[in-house]
């Protein structure tokens, strides 16, 4: 078995029971569903750090000069279509449980570290897990942690650099103001 059957086993059997812990009717629902709650200066802005950053970005990066020829030492033919890319760069590749209001130009969103928001979108359920009265589990709502982020910035990304959690997160940092 060659080295890349093992990551893609591994890799499976880390995604696999992930995907149980979302609620059975959880679907992505698209970033700009969070952006209605999340845009106010209040609550921390998170709606402008997200979109002004990277991971927005992430699926348009596919489509760049620099990706193609990444894509192609690779023997990838299109890096917008190629599982080894969406996989990282699309919020809930493979998974069928997707909104009408998902789209995968959005990159890497909010659900992406949080899970999938259809059952926590609303302001009744955030409120609920905020003051701790919600089970997050039962709402599939993930608090995103540093495996999270290291399920894609790891060694099998072809443009890998070493990964400082601690760092990367303080750029990305959207926390609510206490």
């Amino acid at each position: 078995m060659s080295m890349n059957h093992l990551r893609i086993i591994t890799w499976m059997f880390c995604l696999i029971p992930a995907l149980f812990l979302f609620a059975a009717d959880a679907q992505f629902v698209g970033a700009p569903k969070c952006m209605m709650c999340h845009k106010s200066e209040r609550r921390g802005n998170q709606w402008d750090k997200w979109s002004s950053g990277p991971h927005a970005k992430a699926f348009e990066t596919l489509k760049s000069e620099q990706s193609k020829k990444i894509a192609a030492d690779m023997g990838i033919a299109d890096p917008t279509t190629a599982e080894k890319c969406l996989k990282c760069h699309v919020t809930g590749h493979g998974s069928a449980a997707k909104a009408e209001t998902f789209s995968n130009s959005e990159g890497v969103t909010c659900e992406a570290c949080h899970g999938p928001g259809s059952v926590y979108k609303s302001m009744k359920v955030m409120k609920a897990l905020a003051d701790g009265s919600q089970d997050a589990q039962a709402v599939s709502f993930m608090p995103g942690d540093a495996e999270t982020c290291r399920s894609c910035h790891n060694p099998e990304s072809p443009t890998y650099r070493p990964f400082d959690y601690d760092k990367k997160w303080a750029l990305i940092d959207h926390s609510i103001p206490q």
